[in-house]
């Protein structure tokens, strides 16, 4: 199946705890169907020192979300669904809200 949602997209997310946040995706995991968008969804790591990071201690970092979660950001703002359309010969993105192609 094609990807709805690609690496560099505004998205927004649509439950869970940080419902509402916006972010870029920074990662798409397609085989597992998850997702990382930049300073969405941060747990706590507890790390060892090691000879890379010699201070150790609690790192913060961005756990993946289910692509379910998350909805592309259309041009007034607002989380749209993502269709298919046949222009020339190219298939391309378009947003089910406004119907403009999805730059991508």
């Amino acid at each position: 199946m094609a990807a709805k949602i690609k690496k560099g997209d505004r998205v927004v997310v649509l439950a869970g705890k940080d419902k509402g946040k916006q972010g870029a995706v920074s990662e798409v995991r397609p085989k597992e169907n998850r997702v990382i968008v930049e300073g969405v969804n941060l747990v706590q790591r507890h790390t060892k020192a090691t000879q890379a990071d010699p201070q150790g201690g609690i790192k913060s970092k961005e756990a993946a979300l289910h692509v379910s979660n998350v909805a592309i950001v259309d041009s007034n703002g607002k989380p749209t669904r993502v269709g298919f359309k046949i222009e020339g010969d190219k298939k391309v993105r378009v947003a089910k809200t406004t119907g403009e192609v999805i730059n991508g």
